[in-house]
């Protein structure tokens, strides 16, 4: 099977490619990659000959159709995004064109190479602080960041193009992803990383949010389940059904790792208050009865076991790719 991974640099997109790498033989991936790319979580991927790293804007529409027309993927996995919502709340101009053009150029190619399977990866962000819960997938979108604003955009153009001209894609909706590797810009990572460089005060925004935090592991499978159905045109969440706060998180990491902490917030970084987004919790049942999958880490004791994997990768890498003096919201 040949898969083109847009955003392999990125921390799901790395941990995609291992599953496929590990699991399923002769497979071949192409990733996309921009030239001044962040390397951190790609570099055990050098010397492999079933990556192919092929250098690429996804704004360079003629770019992205000449690899894919020449790679000939069966399957294109979309990952690649201003995702970080301090960097699209500074610099929203950039946000707009990565994540709603360069899907527009990703979806142009494939319906033009006739590529058998996309998957448009968005985030549970679209949905915005829950109207009710669990939040399935007919829940309201709302866009109250230009991240979120762009990622709705980018899913209603991927629905336009399944409708207009029959392309076979399925939109994925994670929830709050999480696991080795990933940036210390997120909350989990943050909170581990200022606890295995010893600090004793955690710098910290709103407390009172409540997410539903999936292990990488559990997001990928779910992934990849998508391979082996045919439900095109659906939008499905991936989520653990499992709603945690932020306070009970930091209390959850600081016993998985023996450590007493105090919380100190940090004003910069709390989002702007008609921003925060005060309640996710996924209601999986869509992803169970389509993908026939459910998530392996969940519940408390799922989320320790999942953060217990977390700090462990953390603690062997305390001096490589930890930057939590730069969190962003």
């Amino acid at each position: 099977m040949r898969v083109l991974i847009t955003g392999i640099t990125g921390f799901v997109g790395s941990h995609m490619a291992d599953y496929l790498l590990e699991n399923i033989e002769n497979s071949e991936i192409y990733a996309t990659r921009r030239w001044r790319s962040k390397e951190n979580n790609i570099r055990h991927f050098f010397g492999n000959e079933r990556v192919i790293f092929l250098e690429c804007d996804l704004l360079d529409r003629g770019s992205l159709a000449r690899i894919i027309h020449t790679a000939k993927p069966d399957v294109v996995y979309h990952f690649a995004a201003v995702s970080d919502l301090d960097e699209a709340n500074n610099n929203h101009l950039k946000a707009i064109e990565v994540n709603i053009m360069g899907t527009v150029n990703v979806l142009e190619a494939a319906r033009r190479n006739d590529i058998e399977l996309v998957i448009n990866t968005s985030t549970s962000e679209t949905y915005g602080s829950a109207i009710y819960t669990p939040i399935d997938e007919l829940h309201p979108l709302q866009g109250q960041s230009p991240y979120s604003a762009t990622k709705i955009s980018a899913d209603h153009l991927a629905e336009s193009f399944y409708r207009s001209f029959e392309t076979p894609l399925i939109t994925i909706r994670p929830f709050n992803t999480y696991g080795p590797r990933q940036s210390a810009r997120a909350v989990i990572p943050t909170i581990i990383s200022q606890i295995v460089r010893g600090k004793k005060e955690i710098k910290l925004g709103n407390l009172n949010p409540t997410r539903d935090f999936s292990y990488v592991q559990d997001t990928v499978n779910g992934l990849i389940s998508t391979l082996n159905q045919s439900c095109f045109g659906e939008v499905i969440n991936l989520g653990s059904n499992f709603e945690i706060s932020i306070r009970d998180t930091v209390n959850l990491i600081a016993e998985v790792m023996g450590s007493e902490v105090k919380i100190i917030e940090d004003n910069k970084r709390l989002r702007p208050p008609k921003s925060e987004v005060d309640r996710l919790w996924a209601d999986n049942t869509k992803a169970k009865k389509l993908l026939n999958w459910s998530p392996v880490y969940y519940g408390k004791e799922g989320m320790k076991r999942g953060i217990e994997e977390t700090v462990a990768w953390f603690k062997k890498h305390n001096n490589k790719f930890i930057k939590d003096d730069i969190y962003n919201i």
